[in-house]
């Protein structure tokens, strides 16, 4: 019976997640990225579950190794050590190295996902709602962005650690075997497109002052152009940098220097206004 008692309490594993989402960032070294980070997180649940002096030595050793990913999904990798913490101390007998080696094999995966959902989707999504707001002189765009951002954050870091701990190594195997990941990540990349595009259409300014005679005849480009795709100049400065970005490998400051030449010559020989 004595195994199957839980040693963290819930108010314990609320310390450990929420000096995790607070701190598990704030100590980069090239050494060992968020190790220290990752260890002060730990200690919450070290100093609970070990009393002897050797074993915490041990355990904060073990966690002071590299350690790097994503902070909100990552946070899983910290829930699920804590579950594999105090079973040790429960059991003496498990291995160590499992710990150490279950954190290392995790933290790619689970940076791969959280960057690519957090940095690369939701955070544009956001962005671009807060920009939007901010374009129109309306002061609550970061402020907006801010507080939507902390919320997803908060919930979802708060979600995974408590599903880490709950379903210690198997969590994140049951996350990536299921189709839920999956679904979500395409439906935020779907939104993500259409908030993209959408500020793209509102945002980038670019028309032209062409006008052809044939015959007499006076055709001016520009409604030409709009009867054929309504904001066809800007999507086609918006597919430029798309390419110079992802095709090209084009840094963010080339691409700005690249639309300002373009922009200048071609408002100097009138085609752009």
């Amino acid at each position: 019976m004595g195994e199957n008692r839980p040693l963290l309490t819930k108010r314990d594993l609320i310390r450990t997640w929420l000096t995790w989402i607070c701190w598990g960032q704030r100590n980069y070294n090239y050494e060992r990225l968020q190790g220290l980070g990752f260890c002060h997180a730990m200690t919450n649940v070290i100093e609970k579950v070990y009393t002897d002096k050797k074993d915490i030595i041990q355990a904060l050793t073990r966690h002071m190794d590299f350690f790097n990913t994503e902070n909100t999904w990552g946070s899983v990798i910290v829930g699920i050590s804590a579950a594999f913490e105090e079973q040790r101390a429960k059991n003496a007998e498990i291995d160590p190295s499992i710990i150490s080696n279950v954190k290392t094999s995790l933290m790619g995966p689970m940076a791969g996902i959280g960057d690519s959902v957090t940095q690369g989707i939701v955070k544009t999504i956001l962005l671009g709602i807060g920009i939007d707001f901010a374009l129109q002189g309306n002061p609550i765009g970061p402020v907006l962005f801010v507080l939507l951002f902390s919320i997803y954050a908060a919930g979802l870091s708060y979600f995974m650690f408590f599903s880490g701990y709950r379903m210690g190594k198997n969590a994140v195997v049951s996350i990536l075997s299921s189709d839920i990941a999956r679904y979500f990540t395409d439906s935020l990349k779907i939104m993500s497109m259409m908030v993209i595009g959408g500020l793209a259409a509102s945002n980038i300014k670019a028309s032209t002052q062409l006008v052809f005679n044939f015959g007499g005849t006076t055709v001016e480009v520009q409604p030409l152009l709009d009867k054929i795709l309504p904001g066809m100049l800007p999507f086609l400065f918006l597919l430029l940098s798309v390419y110079l970005l992802k095709k090209k490998g084009k840094s963010p400051t080339v691409v700005l220097l690249v639309l300002f030449v373009i922009g200048f010559l071609a408002s100097f020989l009138g085609i752009l206004s």
